[in-house]
């Protein structure tokens, strides 16, 4: 028997050289940031919903998107996600079709605490050259407010309407030229320097959403947000996994993988899952349980499928991986098509896997985890009649992978990526992404 162990949390988790939390027992707490600029501060009253504006377009990074829409509403925002493009539905990078809540016109009048600009390519563009969003930035940049953006969206956005002017910011590694001639660059993975909050990519995206938060709402509040979410502590490092029993995964040409969703599915692990299983040339499809291709995530973010999960049954798999999400894991958990999936891929011996409630909810009441090693989400992981590996963040044992919740999910379907195509290629992904050090 194999084994691979994650190595023990660090004492010190730091975001970028200017923001840096500690990590005990405790819940995660986030010190001062340092700034070379007028400082610049949201009243911290969690009473009231703070408004947050989230564009996008067709081609914007879907984990972006999603990963900061999540976690602002974890925190409390109330966050309207806004579609510069003349429908509501806007077709994201990867091949992940995101519903926005408004067309952006109806937000032109509206006021908002902060603005924040997902990246991707060409979606950036697409928010620079929208005339309402940059005069709607504009003005809220005068009106002394929060704004921010990651990846593309400083260099491609924010720098052409000249907004970081004298203003300390970093983005995605490829796009820090064009920002050295709008801004003044560092490679800290999330900056801010006065009303701005800028950062580096898909890897960066969840510490990121962590600074908005505590921004907008205190310490106390991003400090419970990032403790809910089982946040990694080693930002930037190489990831890890425990591997148990280890056999090779095997696929002809490219792995096929279904990726069912349901309403209340998380959203943040689904769209890690898929944008990074398919950033590595995987064939996924995304298929619903539900009645219909639409589904509504648990933090409300509008997801559109592949196809029905009828449909999708008709094809065989290279793997199955369920994302969480209470009411989505309920919802697989009830889906006697999914569940007779899984039962067969199992039999086979071929990989399935599953993430944060769903090992516990969907998994072990359908025999899936017997005489095997799984994780959970903590407070799930009672519900596991082996609990002896439920502290390591990702399990693989055999053709079984499993890990705890959406501040995971990047290091789970890395591991995917590992298990199909050798850890060289997991690698580079990380470090494409930023998830790792470039």
């Amino acid at each position: 028997m194999a084994l691979r162990h994650l190595t023990p949390l660090s004492p010190r988790l730091h975001l970028s050289p200017f923001i840096t939390f500690s990590r005990t027992t405790a819940p995660l707490t986030f010190p001062a940031f340092s700034t070379s600029r007028k400082s610049f501060s949201v009243t911290t009253m969690t009473s009231t919903a703070r408004k947050v504006l989230v564009p996008v377009a067709d081609g914007t990074e879907p984990m972006e998107a999603v990963i900061m829409i999540d976690v602002l509403r974890r925190g409390g925002a109330d966050v309207t996600v806004a579609s510069v493009e003349k429908e509501l539905r806007v077709d994201a990078c990867h091949g992940v079709k995101l519903v926005a809540d408004a067309p952006l016109s109806d937000c032109a009048g509206e006021d908002y605490d902060l603005i924040s600009l997902p990246g991707g390519m060409p979606g950036a563009a697409h928010l620079r050259d929208c005339t309402i969003l940059e005069g709607l930035t504009k003005k809220h940049v005068d009106d002394g407010r929060l704004y921010a953006a990651i990846c593309a969206a400083p260099a491609v956005a924010l720098g052409s309407w000249g907004l970081l002017k004298g203003v300390k910011a970093t983005c995605h590694p490829s796009f820090m030229e064009i920002l050295a001639s709008t801004a003044n660059v560092v490679e800290s993975r999330v900056q801010k320097d006065g009303q701005a909050v800028t950062s580096r990519g898909p890897g960066t995206t969840i510490e990121f959403s962590l600074v908005l938060v505590e921004q907008l709402y205190g310490k106390e509040k991003a400090d419970e947000v990032a403790g809910a979410m089982v946040m990694r502590s080693n930002h930037g490092d190489e990831y890890k996994i425990t591997e148990l029993n280890p056999v090779e995964w095997k696929f002809d040409n490219a792995p096929q993988i279904l990726v069912p969703i349901a309403n209340g599915t998380e959203e943040m692990e689904t769209v890690m899952i898929i944008d990074i299983l398919r950033r590595a040339s995987a064939k996924v499809v995304v298929a619903s349980v539900e009645d219909k291709i639409d589904i509504l995530a648990s933090r409300k973010v509008k997801l559109v499928a592949d196809m029905l999960l009828e449909d999708a049954a008709k094809l065989s798999y290279d793997l199955i991986v369920l994302p969480g999400g209470l009411g989505g894991a309920q919802a697989f958990a009830s889906s006697e098509k999914l569940v007779n999936l899984l039962k067969k891929q199992m039999e086979s011996n071929k990989p399935y896997g599953a993430i944060c409630a769903s090992p516990a909810l969907v998994l072990e009441p359908h025999g899936l985890l017997k005489g095997k090693k799984a994780t959970a989400y903590p407070p799930m992981c009672n519900k596991l009649s082996d609990q002896s590996e439920v502290e390591n963040r990702v399990v693989v044992d055999g053709y079984l992978i499993t890990s705890r919740g959406p501040g995971t999910s990047m290091e789970f379907a890395l591991a995917i990526v590992e298990k199909f195509m050798g850890r060289k290629k997991a690698l580079e992904l990380a470090k494409a992404m930023v998830f790792m050090h470039p």
